[in-house]
């Protein structure tokens, strides 16, 4: 519940991505998607993945990204019109299923919380960590490690290089206004500085995508996952008041 119930705000937030083919408001789907999708284009596609994968997008070279696919730089651009076009087409999947999976749940955090009326409503305050990170990560981000890590860890130089940092950012300075209206509806939320919250949300997002920065394997990133969730989710509940 704690971060779910701010994305909507803060990915509509992110300014430096807002007014690019890449923005976050709508996870990258733009009308800017790649023009061929023949057998070429799957080539290239499979080229680009293993050159930005070995070098990152910073070092990368489209002569290369060419020589792996055997095409000429000129028929590389006949498909995409440039190095930061290839990018977005490869990282863009991973964050349009990302918008999707918000769709879906971050409505059901949103209808718990105006269901918390009552803190006698065990049943409703319960309901509210329903969807959290936690559930993020097992069944979309560690699934599909491979896609997230090259957002994550290969984007230096591009418009994403920033995009975890930016993503705790935004959290922190909207969690606030959360805070009060937990308040306005009885919860004993704890009194904590911007300086406070922001240490706890980065050592939170940090945590969740350790597995994805350091190569995981999908068991281990899991079991993992369960340690994360024993330490975090019982302090943001002491938190927001709900113990």
């Amino acid at each position: 519940m704690f971060l779910i119930i701010n994305y909507t705000i803060i990915l509509s937030s992110l300014s430096q991505y807002q007014k690019s083919p890449a923005d976050l408001a709508t996870f990258g789907v733009t009308e800017d998607m790649p023009r061929d999708k023949t057998l070429s284009h799957e080539r290239i596609i499979q080229a680009a993945r293993d050159e930005f994968s070995e070098y990152g997008y910073d070092k990368a070279s489209m002569r290369r990204i060419g020589n792996r696919c055997g095409l000429t730089a000129a028929a590389l651009y006949r498909h995409f019109d440039s190095k930061e076009d290839m990018f977005d087409a490869l990282v863009r999947p991973a964050l349009e299923d990302l918008r999707e999976w918000f769709n879906e749940h971050v409505g059901r955090s949103e209808e718990a919380i105006r269901a918390c009326t009552e803190l006698t409503d065990r049943r409703s305050t319960e309901a509210i960590w329903d969807s959290t990170e936690i559930d993020m990560m097992r069944e979309l981000i560690y699934p599909r490690m491979e896609e997230y890590a090259m957002l994550i860890n290969k984007s230096h130089g591009s418009r994403y290089e920033n995009f975890l940092n930016d993503f705790v950012e935004y959290q922190q300075k909207r969690m606030i206004p959360q805070f009060k209206e937990l308040k306005k509806l009885g919860f004993n939320v704890k009194d904590i500085s911007e300086e406070e919250l922001h240490m706890v949300t980065t050592a939170y997002c940090i945590a969740l995508f350790e597995p994805v920065m350091h190569n995981y394997s999908l068991e281990d990133a899991v079991s993992y996952l369960d340690t994360v969730e024993t330490f975090f989710i019982p302090g943001w509940k002491n938190l927001l008041g709900f113990v």
